[in-house]
């Protein structure tokens, strides 16, 4: 008996992903009664669903942002690689190497396969487990950077170039805006590993994650928050803050601010210019083109179904590589290196 394709019991709702025999949705951007999270993005986490599964960080991170009210009225943990089973369709979570807790969520259902990736790279990155390549017949993948422009240049590269402006201007305070969900730590951690032991002054709105990061066991070395009192801390100094909040006053009230943001977009020198950008950082969490491609191709997929971003690109490249893609056109699911959250400052 051939196994059935995943078409067949894994369909786009307006709620979002749904998977008919186990009666539960992916990621949804509406309140349902049964959700699989992939991780903390408020564009993947969404409140007031009724029963949420998702590993211990992201739930943890549900929690900080939306409220233990919000956050699902059930909540149940499982663990990278653990299985459970729901309604006859076998889930696992494997890494996806976003953010701290990210998962893709493995389906198992009489012998057919997918896997949700939700948003995922494959840079090395302390502050997260990193992606693990799943064999699968459907691989669902997103497509934020899903150009041939967009070939993300190596991380400690584009710190030492922030470090060499800091040391060409000691007088003046670079700020980074920053997402506050793993960006600002995985920026910290960057920093870290290149050397940099002072004191990482945050603004009010990236300080809460933080210090939920380091009580789930990932060190960040000494922070402090970016107030009027400790305004000695700024001079010389980096300081990380949302990317809204980079040209506000807040930032002004620096010792003459270089403004920098931290997006994989800052490839692009028009959205450099068009933000006022004076520094731009080219460290995203997201994967380029070239990885997008090679994880396509890692997980022997035949068929690769696209969330969101550049899906006509990806479509093209990957027919000429024998996998049929497709693109699934989900409401809702967007980029959240471009836009500040709503609430979570960033």
């Amino acid at each position: 008996m051939l196994a059935p394709h995943p078409e067949t019991w894994l369909c786009t709702r307006p709620e979002g992903l749904f998977c008919k025999p186990g009666d539960f949705f992916v990621d949804p951007v509406r309140p349902v009664p049964r959700a699989i999270i992939t991780h903390g993005h408020s564009d993947h986490a969404r409140p007031d669903h009724g029963a949420v599964l998702a590993t211990r960080e992201t739930l943890a991170i549900m929690r900080a942002r939306m409220g233990e009210d919000r956050a699902g009225r059930v909540q149940q943990e499982i663990a990278y690689g653990e299985a459970l089973e729901i309604n006859g369709v076998r889930v696992t979570l494997r890494p996806a190497g976003h953010v701290l807790g990210s998962a893709q969520v493995v389906m198992d259902w009489k012998g057919s396969r997918a896997v949700v990736s939700g948003d995922y790279k494959r840079r090395p990155d302390p502050t997260c487990a990193p992606f693990e390549p799943v064999p699968c017949d459907v691989f669902v993948t997103e497509a934020t950077f899903a150009l041939p422009v967009f070939r993300h240049p190596d991380p400690a590269e584009e710190i030492g170039k922030l470090l060499r402006s800091v040391a060409l201007f000691p007088e003046r305070t670079h700020v980074i805006g920053c997402y506050a969900l793993g960006k600002a730590q995985r920026l910290i951690s960057l920093l870290r590993e290149s050397g940099w032991d002072r004191p990482v002054p945050l603004h009010g709105a990236l300080m809460k994650l933080c210090r939920l990061y380091e009580e789930l066991g990932v060190s960040l070395g000494p922070l402090e928050p970016a107030t009027v009192a400790n305004k000695a801390l700024f001079v010389g100094n980096i300081v990380l803050a949302p990317p809204s909040a980079i040209q506000d006053r807040w930032a002004r009230r620096l010792a003459e601010p270089v403004p920098c943001l931290a997006s994989g977009w800052m490839r692009v020198r028009q959205r450099a210019r068009q933000g006022g950008v004076e520094l731009p950082l080219v460290i995203s969490d997201h994967a380029d083109w070239d990885e997008l491609l090679d994880t396509c191709a890692e997980v022997q997929a035949p068929e690769i179904w696209i969330t969101h971003g550049r899906e006509e690109a990806l479509i093209h490249a990957l027919a000429q590589r024998g996998q049929r893609g497709r693109a699934l056109h989900l409401v809702g699911l967007g980029d959240e290196e471009i836009e500040d959250e709503p609430g979570g400052g960033e």
